[in-house]
């Protein structure tokens, strides 16, 4: 009798255990993704007056001063006031920053503090972690662009010509920035690391890419450059959602970023499953 007994308690767990390494989650663990996208939106929303707060009043201080030095003095740029020009620049640029810092800050502290184990135990494949921390990053870039637009309205005339191009410039630079800064925060290895990226790579990149001028005012080999930098083609392109005027081709950007987010996507992944300096 205990042996029949013995042999009916092993057939059933036979058939009802999965076999080792198998997921039972279906081809996308949702509830896990989701899980940690929402870990990461709290994370940052817990300080939001540090992690939004604080960007939207810097934005609009650069507003401020450029409107209050320059804007009297600055033409039109292709029939556009100076003011009005500059807004759209300040918000893109304030949101690329801020997924940028999301991601990377994140992975950086849970290396440094050693709790990055929390988001590799449980039962997440690499794909979904990409995803999850990347759209948390995009989550915070959106956020302070929305914030930042609307502080600006009580001083700049908006007017939106196209709205495809302020949303797909929008999600697809910050979400390019997300992924950016996963690399940087998984390769990192001390905060120094991750500001001289910021610093030498990141901040240029935004400031030279037209941001505060008109790429057209600027020497042909400094034109050139600006040709090969994707941070022009995410601020031209989502100014053009404001002013109606491109600087550069639009199919252009659209199909650069497009590859770019691609390739990051499939860079994280491959340093997830690899577990490139996030496992001992």
């Amino acid at each position: 009798m205990s042996s029949e007994l013995q042999n009916t308690d092993n057939s059933t767990f036979h058939h009802t255990w999965p076999a080792q390494g198998a997921r039972r989650f279906g081809f996308v663990n949702w509830v896990g993704l989701w899980t940690l996208y929402l870990r990461e939106v709290r994370r940052f929303w817990k300080v939001v007056f540090q992690t939004v707060g604080a960007p939207v009043v810097t934005t609009l201080l650069f507003l401020a001063i450029f409107s209050l030095a320059l804007g009297g003095l600055r033409p039109d740029i292709s029939g556009t006031p100076f003011t009005n020009y500059l807004a759209p620049g300040l918000v893109i640029m304030a949101m690329l920053q801020n997924a940028f810092a999301n991601t990377s800050s994140s992975l950086l502290i849970g290396k440094v503090q050693g709790n990055v184990v929390d988001i590799l135990m449980p039962p997440l494949s690499a794909g979904e972690l990409t995803t999850a921390i990347a759209l948390g990053g995009l989550t915070r870039g959106l956020i302070v662009g929305i914030f930042t637009f609307i502080g600006m309205t009580f001083f700049v005339d908006f007017s939106l010509s196209h709205t495809w191009a302020v949303l797909y410039f929008a999600v697809s630079g910050s979400l390019l920035m997300s992924f950016l800064g996963m690399l940087v925060g998984i390769w990192a290895e001390k905060f120094d690391h991750m500001q001289a990226i910021t610093n030498f790579i990141v901040t240029p990149l935004t400031f030279l890419s037209g941001t505060f001028y008109s790429v057209e005012q600027l020497p042909e080999p400094a034109q050139v450059f600006s040709s090969f930098n994707p941070f022009f083609y995410m601020i031209d392109g989502f100014r053009y959602g404001f002013i109606g005027q491109p600087e550069g081709n639009l199919l252009v950007g659209v199909l650069l970023l497009t590859a770019l987010n691609i390739i990051l996507w499939m860079s994280c992944y491959i340093m997830f499953a690899r577990g490139y300096r996030i496992k001992a």
